[in-house]
This record gives structure tokens, sequence and C-alpha cells, in this order.
């Protein structure tokens, strides 16, 4: 992954992100190639997909005997010493984790954003790439906006946009069908 930065612009070490104090406001720190993004605590708008997508997705997952856990905000995947991501909700299988040191991983068979309008280009753009250039497998872009989901797989470079009325799929998960309305309740 090569990413360059304005040398005037102030680059962290893991070591040096993880001694930073917690932000007062709650705001989420994340590290990508050394540099700092904050972004803004999420809302009760946030909190509610969060907990419908995860239900949903537990659901799915454990109706189609998928082997592997949901781990929620704080989990985190990181490479290098210098990238650090905390995704709001994301997928690792079995057969995935046991490719990964223990409590390092350093990738995800699916990554969840859930999108708001403070952060949707940073989830969009920055971080999108960061999780394909980290071999993420997939990502969904959940907007709380326009009530869609963006499945965005960048194994096979296949995206698809679900809206209500629509059933989400996976292609890393191909069994799994969520219903968008039940996403946004």
């Amino acid at each position: 992954m090569v990413i360059t930065t304005s040398p005037l612009v102030k680059t962290y070490t893991l070591q040096e992100f993880w001694d930073l104090p917690e932000p007062s406001d709650r705001s989420k720190l994340e590290l990508i190639k050394g540099v700092l993004y904050m972004t803004p605590p999420p809302g009760d708008l946030h909190n509610e997909a969060f907990a419908d997508l995860n239900v949903q997705l537990q659901r799915a997952i454990d109706r189609h005997e998928y082997s592997g856990k949901i781990y929620a905000p704080r989990a985190a995947i990181w490479v290098d010493d210098d990238t650090y991501l905390e995704p709001d909700l994301m997928y690792i299988s079995d057969e995935l984790k046991a490719e990964m040191k223990p409590q390092h991983w350093t990738r995800a068979d699916i990554v969840v954003e859930i999108i708001s309008p403070s952060n949707a280009n940073y989830d969009r753009k920055t971080k999108s790439d960061t999780y394909s250039a980290m071999g993420v497998r997939e990502m969904w872009l959940v907007d709380l906006e326009t009530k869609e989901v963006e499945v965005r797989s960048f194994e096979s470079g296949k995206s698809a946009s679900y809206k209500n009325g629509d059933t989400l799929r996976s292609e890393v998960l191909p069994k799994i069908e969520i219903p968008v309305t039940a996403l946004f309740s």
C-alpha cells in the first residue's frame, strides 16, 4: 500500500496512536498509513441501524451455518505499524481467522460502515480504498439517508446497491439473504 502525504502532516506509528488519549467527545480515531483520522461519535440512528444489521446478519449466518463471528465496534484490523481501522461491524470466518495471528487481525471477510452525512466521503473513498488494499474481501456501506446498502466485493470486483423492497446478497456469503427493509426499522 503506497500512500503519500504532505511533509507538514504529522504521521503516527501504531504505538503512538495507541498512546493517544481517548477523545472526550467519544469521537473515533483511526490511522491510515500514519495519518490520523477522526470521525464524530455515532448518533441514535447509527446505533439503531447497527443493532438491526447485527441481528439480521447473525440470524442469516446461523440459518446457513456459516462458521465465523460478527465483531462490533472497537474490534479492529490493522497492518504494518501505521494502519488501524475499526469498522462499525465486521465478520471474520473461522477459516480466515485461522490464517492470522491471534489478537492481530489484518483482514476480514466483510466489513460494514454505517454512513452518515458527516462521514460519507471518508467511508466511501478513503476507508473503502484502504480496506481493499488490506485484503478485505467485501464491504457493505449502509446509507442512513437513502436507506440503501451498497455491497462492494473487492475479490470479484462486483458492486451492487440494494434499496427498500430488495434483498441484500453477499458474494462472500452467497446464501445470505437479508431484506433491506429489516435494516431500517
